[in-house]
């Protein structure tokens, strides 16, 4: 089949067009033996004998080194033998021999896509405006020129504010493969995975690996479980912000529905599930790739070249139900997607800020890296290019970057010292202009019954309570109760973990002051169900002096209402404590109005009465001596006590 369609284009491109000049148009040279020489081998052409051909070309060219059409026979054979070096050396060296004519518009248009391969943007410039003085009513080489000759333009101005990136190779512990690529860490950055192989052979597939950064360096990269690398390629790949739930990209396993598919699995302690079939809701007949899940696991962006999209790959998104069923993908729209490729998209672990590869939006020519912000009306903004020098004229890679945006990842193809192509990561400091809008970091611990001290398997949830909405839901692992969130700058959160038969617990995160982001270690013992556990409302909030309840406690209070609803058997004391500013008796009182007020949102939603009573304490049981104002904030607190 290969070898018909380069008989095709020869015939097309380069035998009828060599004959009809030959045989129409007077050749440049004076030489006789030059112009026996270029015939000769415009008979070999015609013989499909194209390596004598090239030799009979360059030996007129050697009789004679001004002869511009045997350059340019040589340059048309070598474009469509692939050497495009040769094609462009032998077309500049012939064009630059012959006077201006329209009869040249299709080398001219040739050796601008050529000079553009190289990445030499000046030069391109001049022969697309070349080819388009000649008048060729063409439409797509038109069109063509005229776009590129705008992505010329871009690139040479990007070139001129070049942006400050100095990437690192990874040390050879990580990139000891001869290709490594699609770059990912954890939230608390410990564990690194990406996709590797020994090489571009067809008997070395993909597979995924894992390294484990440890006593200050990247331990050695392992395979990441028997149940996922096959003798199948495990291509693509994408892990929670917990390290516990993995997305990956597989083809022509036995349950493949299309072209390529996504694949989950789990992780209990240090096991991965066996890898399933995102089934057909997720994946279609078409190739499904590239997937990048959100710090929760719940939000699944990917690639794929499905009908219905805008270009020729989209990206598309899905979410995750209560169930784990995924819900129908949606096209991120044309704000995100382009009549060419868009791909590879890397969510940050804040949410806000989308990474993906382009050929379609304004960049420097081949797939650039952009990155898009989510709006406050869930829109994303126009995508932007992330500029020079890591995009260039050559096609990039996916990009990674850490949930504090300080530091990236990213693959770029290289050579090995012995000239073969590889891929190699690379890592450096994230520049001001490529950083995501908000930075992140982590709340990370363990949940234990406080009974026992046993690890639990725990729901965890983390609330925006100014918005009363959910924004990541994990689950801390049976086997170790370690689990892991993310927290950003700009919010005030609510954390929830809850299991069955447990007394819930209520933690408080605020980040919307401009103090610094920094990981919290935070170990959760839950009490079990049983008269006398107690916990304290840490998400319900009060003006100073007020006993009225803030529009932000909502979350925390539908939180009590959803427990309550959930152990019917429950009979519980809502009790207010304050610190010892103001009077004894002026405290007793805000304590016992403030308690009222969540019996009073309870009892107005349906919980009965007769399950919930309230008490003031005023400042009689302070959990901590009140000689801070830290330690005052502590004693102003609502509790919740099972009777």
């Amino acid at each position: 089949m290969k070898y018909k369609q380069l008989l095709l284009a020869f015939f097309l491109v380069f035998g009828s067009a060599s004959l009809s000049l030959a045989q129409t148009h007077k050749l440049s040279t004076t030489s006789a033996k030059a112009e026996r020489l270029y015939e000769k081998a415009e008979e070999y052409a015609r013989a499909r004998d194209f390596n004598r051909a090239l030799e009979a070309f360059d030996q007129a060219i050697a009789r004679d080194p001004q002869f511009a059409e045997a350059y340019l026979r040589a340059a048309g054979l070598h474009r469509i033998m692939g050497n495009k070096p040769a094609a462009f050396e032998y077309m500049q060296k012939g064009l630059k021999l012959l006077p201006f004519s329209k009869g040249q518009a299709n080398n001219y248009f040739d050796l601008a896509e050529l000079y553009f391969e190289k990445g030499e943007y000046g030069a391109a410039k001049e022969w697309y405006e070349t080819f388009l003085k000649t008048g060729v009513t063409h439409a797509r080489q038109v069109d063509r020129a005229r776009q590129q000759l705008k992505t010329a333009s871009f690139a040479l101005e990007a070139m001129q504010k070049p942006v400050p990136f100095t990437p690192q190779q990874l040390p050879g512990t990580l990139n000891r493969f001869g290709l490594q690529y699609f770059p990912y860490t954890t939230a608390d950055q410990r564990l690194f995975i990406y996709t590797a192989r020994e090489s571009g052979r067809p008997d070395h597939d993909e597979n995924i690996y894992v390294s484990e950064y440890k006593d200050g360096t990247w331990q050695a990269p392992t395979s990441i479980s028997p149940n996922i690398n096959t003798p199948a390629n495990e291509g693509a790949a994408t892990i929670s912000g917990d390290g516990r739930t993995l997305v990956f990209t597989s083809c022509n396993r036995p349950d493949t529905q299309g072209d390529c598919d996504l694949y989950i699995s789990f992780r209990t302690g240090s096991e991965w599930s066996k890898p399933q079939n995102m089934g057909n809701i997720v994946n279609s007949k078409a190739w499904d790739s590239q997937p990048s899940l959100s710090a929760d696991g719940r939000t699944l962006y990917f690639s794929s070249t499905r009908g219905g999209g805008v270009g020729k790959e989209d990206i598309w998104v899905t979410n995750r139900n209560d169930d784990g069923t995924w819900t129908k993908p949606v096209n991120l729209g044309k704000e995100i997607n382009s009549t060419g490729r868009d791909m590879a998209p890397s969510i940050h672990m804040s949410g806000t800020t989308l990474y993906f590869v382009s050929d379609g939006h304004m960049g420097m020519g081949g797939l650039d890296v952009f990155k898009a912000e989510k709006q406050a009306n869930g829109k994303w903004s126009a995508p932007q290019n992330l500029g020079y020098p890591l995009n260039t004229h050559a096609d990039e890679g996916s990009l990674f970057i850490t949930p504090d945006s300080e530091i990236g990842y990213y693959s770029r193809q290289t050579s090995t010292d012995g000239g073969a192509p590889s891929i190699q990561i690379f890592t450096f400091d994230v520049p001001a202009e490529w950083r995501s809008r908000v930075n992140s970091t982590y709340a990370q611990g363990r949940v234990f019954d406080a009974a026992s001290k046993k690890p639990l398997a725990a729901q965890v949830q983390l609330y925006d309570v100014i918005a009363d909405s959910l924004v990541q839901q994990v689950s801390s692992d049976k086997v170790t109760g370690e689990y892991t969130v993310v927290l950003t700058q700009g919010k005030q959160y609510a954390l929830y973990v809850s299991a069955p038969k447990y007394l819930m617990n209520s933690l408080s995160f605020d980040y919307t002051s401009s103090k610094a982001l920094s990981p919290v270690a935070l170990d959760v013992y839950l009490d079990p169900i049983k008269a006398g556990a107690a916990m304290v409302l840490n998400n319900l909030f009060f003006d100073t002096g007020k006993y009225a309840l803030e529009k932000k406690s909502k979350t925390e209070l539908n939180k009590l209402i959803a427990f309550m609803q959930q152990n019917p058997q429950v009979k519980i004391e809502i009790s207010g404590h304050t610190d010892d500013v103001g009077s004894d008796k002026a405290n007793q009182v805000l304590s016992e109005r403030r308690a009222k007020s969540v019996v009073d949102y309870l009892a107005g939603n349906g919980i009965g009465k007769d399950r919930i009573r309230y008490k003031g304490y005023g400042e009689t049981k302070p959990v901590k001596p009140n000689t801070s104002d830290e330690n005052r904030r502590l004693n102003r607190r609502i509790e919740m006590q099972i009777l």
